[in-house]
């Protein structure tokens, strides 16, 4: 048995994930390229190997003739028959090749057969191993900067976070861990490229996979999400177990599983809501946290046309409009927002199409109203007084009073 061989063999193995199948194919494959080196031609040369102990064969296959024309591929009688007793003219004679007496440069031809297959084994095994990660996030070190590119250690390969993937103000240092979505993996004659990302909507989905145990197991699912990286992601879940709550299985036990996300994030906000399958119920939790007085949702044309309360229009447009732009980008829906007197004073508008939705929102809001203000005020003939600790009027605060104080029941 060839000890060392299979010593070696082995740890390439392991190592470098490299099956031993392939290297035998490698070896063979080289001691041919050494014998064409060595006599000119290896068309008649076959080489076996034992996948078992790794003892190994080489020789050629030549024709017994009476004249020797090509000693390559022929020989005489006389040679034939010292190597086969019974040998006769036209018979194919096996004639073992002794390696070790291959000449410098064929030997070093034949190592560097076995090199190159190794390589090439090697970036395809890591190239196969990151191409079954495309569209996963994996865990990377932050190696160097290559201009305003950034280069990150995935483990066996190196992957390339360009400027474009990268969320503004977020600053590495060298050796700091980080997760990255793999965007692309390219083979390339140097080999794989890979093309990394941290702005991507699916690191949020795939960080939320790995976070939430409902979402993996395929209890609550994500329907949609929408983000700007560095600032704010919407996203929306719905529970295909209606004993569990979706949002709630997001955010966590007092926003455990969120906050650990948002960490990792660098501080990106995160607003989870639930899917409705009704594009207007789905509009109106889009925009949360404003509150929605109606919603007219074309399903074909993929409009919408939301009416806010007048105070709560810069809370449902957001900041430079990210809240109205992220919730359309979440829904799929061209959504158009205004206020109750922008859409009162439009072209064709008419109030009675949304006057019930209205109604059922001015009673809400007359009940908080109310709510709010029957626990310091007491009735009396002319109008609700504000009490003092130990039930006196509290006339400084006559002027605070509410102009609708007096309907208060």
């Amino acid at each position: 048995m060839n000890k060392e061989l299979m010593e070696a063999l082995d740890i390439l193995e392991k190592e470098k994930e490299i099956s031993k199948e392939t290297l035998f194919e490698a070896i063979e494959n080289s001691l041919i390229t050494a014998c064409k080196n060595h006599f000119g031609k290896s068309d008649n040369v076959k080489v076996e190997i034992d996948r078992e102990t790794c003892d190994f064969l080489c020789y050629a296959e030549k024709e017994v003739v009476e004249e020797v024309e090509d000693p390559v591929l022929q020989l005489s009688l006389e040679q034939a028959r010292e190597i086969k007793s019974d040998a006769e003219f036209g018979d194919m004679i096996h004639v073992e090749i002794k390696s070790k007496e291959f000449g410098r440069i064929a030997t070093q031809n034949a190592k560097n057969v076995i090199l190159q297959k190794i390589r090439e084994e090697e970036r395809s095994v890591i190239y196969n191993q990151y191409f079954e990660k495309e569209k996963d996030i994996v865990t990377g070190i932050v190696q160097r900067y290559i201009g305003r590119n950034i280069s990150i250690n995935l483990g066996k390969a190196d992957g390339i976070l360009n400027e474009s993937e990268q969320v503004k103000g977020e600053n590495f240092s060298p050796t700091e861990r980080i997760k990255v979505y793999i965007l692309e993996v390219k083979n390339t004659p140097k080999g794989p490229r890979i093309l990394v990302s941290r702005t991507h909507p699916e690191l949020v989905k795939r960080l939320f996979e790995a976070e939430v145990t409902e979402i993996k197991d395929g209890t609550v699912e994500i329907m949609s999400i929408a983000r700007e990286a560095g600032s704010r992601t919407k996203m929306a879940v719905r529970s295909n177990n209606p004993n569990v709550d979706a949002v709630g299985a997001c955010v966590g036990l007092n926003g455990a599983r969120v906050n650990s996300i948002v960490d990792e994030l660098r501080g990106e906000k995160i607003d989870i809501i639930n899917w409705d399958e009704n594009p207007g119920n789905l509009i109106q939790n889009a925009l949360s946290p404003a509150k929605i007085v109606a919603v007219f949702a074309d399903p074909d044309e993929k409009t919408a046309k939301v009416v806010v309360p007048d105070y709560q229009l810069s809370l449902a447009i957001g900041k430079e409009g990210q809240n109205a732009r992220l919730a359309a980008r979440l829904t799929g829906y061209k959504i158009d927002i205004k206020s109750e007197t922008q859409a009162k004073d439009a072209p064709g508008f008419r109030y009675e199409d949304y006057m019930d939705d209205f109604d059922d929102y001015d009673e809400e809001y007359e009940e908080e109203y109310e709510e709010g203000y029957e626990e310091e005020y007491v009735e009396t003939d002319e109008y609700t007084e504000p009490l003092e600790e130990d039930g006196e009027p509290l006339e400084e605060a006559y002027d605070d009073l509410p102009e609708d104080a007096e309907e208060i029941e």
